[in-house]
């Protein structure tokens, strides 16, 4: 198994793997100016950069390199609401990180596709995503997780209109918040259902 990659914000170092102080190469240099300008919301810029980044990782088969660009290529699509073009960077860097066995970075990777094929009208896909999710952050006993893409998931219901399946999930966060007696959390939670709820009948 290979060493476990960073978050998906930074896969994994886009210089000196080592950490030394050394002169940062033209591509990593392209990379940290692309973050940049998506730290500060400039996303058109960043792509130009970040593009720059991706051809120079190539040139050197830098495998995580090419997955970070691709990465950071992909939230700078997901800004501009591009997400045809996000889901395609996002799916490489998918690619290299499942070759390199990461599941860390896959799970932060999922997230942002179940924003990408919210993005693109496919709720089945999206959903299916967050079934991963779900699953992998129920074996690792992860209740921040579960509860968080419990609320993904209800983002992607409400989005494809399916009300009744979103307050369902609300339901289910509530639960676990429930169980570590964080009740206000868990009843606004509840109350989210049940508006979730009364707008579906007046739907039916």
């Amino acid at each position: 198994m290979s060493t476990p990659l960073q978050n998906m914000d930074s896969i994994g170092p886009a210089a000196d793997a080592a950490g030394k102080d050394k002169e940062l190469s033209q591509a990593a240099a392209d990379y940290e100016e692309g973050r940049g300008y998506l730290e500060r919301g400039e996303s058109a810029l960043a792509a130009v950069a970040l593009h720059n980044a991706l051809r120079g990782f190539e040139e050197m088969n830098d495998r995580q390199g090419v997955a970070n660009a691709s990465n950071q290529l992909g939230h700078a699509c997901l800004a501009r609401k591009e997400y045809d073009k996000a889901l395609i960077h996002y799916r490489r860097a998918w690619d290299i990180c499942e070759d390199l066995d990461d599941p860390m970075s896959l799970l932060a990777l999922a997230r942002r596709l179940v924003e990408t094929r919210k993005g693109l009208g496919e709720y089945r896909q999206a959903i299916d995503l967050c079934l991963f999710l779900l699953d992998s952050y129920q074996k690792n006993n992860d209740p921040q997780g579960t509860v968080d893409t419990l609320e993904l998931m209800a983002s992607v219901y409400i989005a494809s209109g399916e009300h009744e399946k979103a307050a369902d999930a609300y339901l289910t966060a509530a639960s676990i918040h429930a169980n570590f007696k964080h009740e206000a959390i868990a009843e606004s939670f509840r109350q989210k259902a049940a508006s979730l709820k009364n707008r579906q009948k007046e739907t039916d």
